[in-house]
């Protein structure tokens, strides 16, 4: 649909913004590039797409997030997790953002998460920038002109990259700040142009509703082969589930959020959200295609002034370098968003230790356990302050940053619903093999995807496994075109007993991590941590 500018007053004024220049409203792709390049937000590349740059703010600002408590909501919230904003701070913060958009042009629009309409939430993306606006409307789910006219939001995203909050006044730790009131229905984004923070946002919004309906919120891709045989992946950024996920044989369902629902998987985005940095042509070519089409966002990638080339293998502006694009321009994406139960779930990581194999089959007690620890390594410039180097986590249900409630909650949701479905689970490490970050080398793409493609065509239950000594899981002993040495960590390192000090020092940070969990777990998934 093609909005129309209008006065801000006549726009805007329920929310509370007055003396707007003017209120952009469903401004359509086109319209929305056009007015970034003519607003000086961003430059076109060779073959169309949107080059923007982020400023210092390359990621997302984990310590500038805060939950606004409320009697009414409190108990719901994981507060060990989440910092706390004041309904007083939240105010004057609201007050003072809407005060910095006096004289200023907004773009709105209205669209939903989930492509499920049963489930699916109406959320109205209020943005300073048009590429902001032109970002959120690949990544959600756009309505209908008929739906657009009774369009009423569930809840509101106001994001304003030029405020900077107060710390003294907001309540805030910086000048950054991502203020999310679960009961008045609204988040306000300031003092960050990453515009993942908007992304996000909808996602916590989401991971706070669901469970109320069982239905489980997933930091997660999916796709489904010919069999109608749908897969999850789990896993934080830089782990490989989108680059995984686009797979020329299997259709996309979508490569981040998803719910499962009693009634099978649904996409809550309508676009995708992928790393660019060193993407790869010949291993990855239905990404790097998006690179060169109309109206794709490029965040902080490095192009050349004269000829408008890109070179995404630069990382002078970012690690973390982003593309954001509509589905439909991965060649074999379901356009519906829904799949049916799954088959198969795949929790992805990234070892920095080198210890985990590449693929190990894992029980529904293990997958839990798996789930719950959320290990992997984060990669320098995919959050601000990590340095230089990867360094291993463990985040909770892959996902921690944006579980409002307790991990429990999504824990027992997921158990439940792997049991009754019969679903296999396995472990897959895109990190490290033959030693650890600095000494070994990245896990081969090609390897990780010839594993896939067997555990998931079933092909690789049929081979003999062994039992993991330190962390109990089944790991395969051959599999089709994958050399059987690269299959055993151990066997990959020069120094079998450097692997084994490596490998207790991991299943010691695996215990420890856990115990906060213990009160929450059945025996059975206590008994999977690893042995130490």
């Amino acid at each position: 649909m093609d909005g129309t500018a209008l006065g801000g007053d006549a726009l805007l004024h329920d929310l509370g913004f007055k003396k707007l220049e003017a209120a952009h409203i469903n401004l359509n792709e086109a319209t929305l590039y056009e007015m970034a390049v003519r607003l000086g937000e961003g430059e076109i590349a060779a073959n169309g797409p949107l080059v923007v740059k982020t400023g210092k703010h390359t990621g997302r600002s984990a310590k500038d997030k805060f939950i606004v408590r409320h009697p009414a909501s409190e108990e719901n919230i994981w507060w060990d997790n989440a910092a706390q904003m004041s309904p007083a701070n939240f105010d004057t913060l609201k007050e003072d953002m809407f005060a910095y958009a006096e004289g200023r042009q907004l773009f709105v629009q209205d669209l939903f998460g989930g492509a499920d309409a049963r489930h699916r939430l109406s959320v109205r993306v209020v943005t300073e920038f048009a590429w902001h606006s032109l970002f959120i409307r690949h990544l959600l789910r756009r309505p209908e002109l008929e739906e657009l006219a009774g369009f009423g939001a569930g809840f509101t995203i106001i994001d304003l990259p030029g405020f900077e909050a107060d710390p003294a006044r907001h309540g805030s730790n910086t000048e950054t700040v991502i203020a999310c009131d679960f009961d008045r229905k609204m988040i306000l984004i300031g003092g960050t142009s990453y515009a993942g923070e908007i992304k996000k946002s909808v996602f916590t919004i989401l991971n706070y509703l669901l469970p109320e309906k069982s239905i489980m919120p997933m930091h997660c891709s999916v796709n489904v082969g010919n069999n109608d045989d749908s897969a999850i992946f789990f896993g934080l950024s830089g782990t490989g589930k989108t680059t995984l996920s686009a797979d020329p044989k299997r259709e996309l369902i979508g490569d981040d959020e998803h719910g499962w629902s009693p009634d099978g998987l649904f996409n809550f985005e309508g676009g995708c959200y992928a790393k660019m940095i060193r993407l790869s042509k010949s291993a990855e070519p239905e990404i790097y295609a998006t690179t060169r089409r109309f109206a794709t966002v490029l965040e902080n990638v490095v192009m050349d002034p004269a000829t408008r080339e890109l070179d995404l293998d630069d990382a002078t502006l970012a690690e973390n370098s982003r593309g954001a694009y509509p589905i439909n321009y991965i060649p074999n994406a379901s356009l519906d968003g829904v799949a049916g139960h799954p088959k198969n779930v795949i929790m992805l990581t990234a070892d920095a230790f080198g210890v985990m194999p590449p693929i190990a089959r894992l029980t529904s007690a293990q997958a839990m356990y798996h789930f719950l620890s959320g290990f992997t390594a984060k990669v320098a410039g995919t959050e601000k302050g990590l340095g230089t180097e990867p360094q291993p986590t463990f985040s909770t249900c892959f996902g921690a940053p944006f579980m409002p409630r307790h991990p429990s909650v999504y824990g027992d949701l997921l158990g439940k619903l792997i049991e009754e479905h019969n679903v296999t689970c396995w472990l897959v490490n895109t990190g490290w093999t033959g030693g650890p970050f600095g000494e070994g080398e990245r896990m081969p793409i090609r390897v990780t995807r010839s594993l896939l493609n067997a555990a998931l065509d079933g092909s690789l239950n049929d081979v003999e496994f062994r039992v993991d000594e330190t962390f109990g899981f089944e790991v395969p002993l051959e599999a089709a075109h994958v050399v059987s040495k690269t299959l055993n960590p151990r066997d990959t390192w020069t120094d079998p007993d450097a692997y084994d000090a490596q490998a207790a020092k991991l299943a010691a940070m695996f215990v420890e991590n856990f115990a906060k969990f213990e009160a929450y777990v059945g025996d059975d998934v206590k008994a999977a941590a690893p042995r130490t």
